[in-house]
């Protein structure tokens, strides 16, 4: 059996979540706070107080699915600013669930010769 979950934007939920809370609470908070419409094609992403645990929650047409991570060792790089809601590439993601942080600095300076003369 496959399991395909497709979403048209990846949103995380900056500071803490209460992990007590199932879909209605999420898609509460994601119309309340985040003045967002929980009824879309989107995967938003809470984090509880010790950065072990993610529920992800995503519409799809016919009901919502929860997805519930939890890492055994470590903590997940969670931006602790509260009431920001951040929209994240799919490379952000991965990132995230690797446990590295969303930002990353650049590998190699961009260098433009011509910028120089």
């Amino acid at each position: 059996m496959e399991i395909q979950l497709t979403a048209d934007r990846i949103y995380l939920a900056g500071g803490y979540t209460d992990m007590r809370k199932s879909i209605d609470g999420l898609s509460a908070a994601v119309s309340q706070q985040y003045d967002l419409n929980p009824f879309v094609p989107s995967l938003f992403l809470f984090c509880g107080r010790r950065r072990d645990r993610i529920k992800g929650l995503l519409w799809q047409g016919d009901g919502f699915v929860l997805l519930y991570k939890r890492i055994e060792s470590g903590s997940f790089q969670w931006p602790r600013e509260t009431a920001s809601l951040i929209e994240l590439s799919p490379q952000q993601y991965r990132w995230l669930m690797e446990g590295l942080a969303i930002v990353q600095p650049r590998a190699v300076k961009v260098i433009c010769p011509r910028c120089s003369i």
